[in-house]
């Protein structure tokens, strides 16, 4: 069984939070509450999360210091960030927002339907993420045992599974291009850093997985 992906939803007014919860409970996935940076930061210490939903206007420390200390974490710099804020001043303070690593930048009153769509992209990359590096990791071990043994004709005996762990890898890609594209043509400032996240998250596993192939030198 397919864990539920983790959502995190930052804000110090317990109104927005639960908000947030109506409008993401759909996705039936599990909502992790945090109310000011510091516990958010607390919570990414021992949980990954597929997506964080960061309000930018809180007391102490605020979204966009606290978009810093994730990124600045190895562990969790690569989770996308959505800000959202009920202030706009303009593109300098939206600039401002992609600068401290949000791949989108949402502001309030928003389109419940939109921001559910936005988060569902992201809750699908991970699962999708987290199924083939639990195939990677299998195929791993299974290259480990049979490297020194061949069939007749010199196959590998893992080679059918890596066959079809790629294949499913291709589906994904195809899947991430069309995404790609719809993006492309959205109005939408965040689209573009969207597009670059998934990107860089399939390339990622596309390099993993041909380091895998028999042959390929591992350090």
């Amino acid at each position: 069984m397919v864990q539920k992906a983790k959502i995190l939803l930052v804000d110090d007014r317990p109104e927005n939070l639960l908000a947030l919860e109506a409008i993401l409970s759909a996705l039936d996935q599990t909502l992790v509450r945090a109310v000011s940076g510091e516990e958010a930061l607390k919570a990414l210490l021992n949980d990954d999360f597929a997506v964080i939903l960061l309000d930018v206007q809180m007391p102490g420390m605020d979204g966009f210091e606290t978009a810093a200390h994730i990124k600045r974490r190895e562990r969790t710099r690569d989770i996308p960030i959505i800000f959202l804020t009920a202030i706009n001043h303009g593109p300098h303070h939206t600039f401002r927002g992609y600068a401290a690593g949000a791949v989108d930048y949402i502001s309030k009153p928003f389109d419940p339907w939109v921001l559910r769509a936005k988060v569902s992209v992201f809750v699908d990359l991970y699962m999708k993420n987290c199924q083939l590096k639990e195939q990677a990791a299998l195929l791993r071990l299974q290259l480990e045992d049979d490297r020194e043994d061949s069939d007749r004709s010199g196959r590998h005996a893992a080679e059918p599974l890596l066959a079809e762990l790629s294949a499913r890898l291709a589906s994904v890609e195809e899947q991430a291009e069309a995404l790609t594209k719809q993006l492309d043509d959205s109005p939408e400032a965040g689209a573009a850093a969207t597009a670059a996240h998934l990107e860089r998250k399939l390339a990622g596993l596309r390099a993993a997985l041909e380091a895998l192939r028999p042959g390929v030198e591992r350090a």
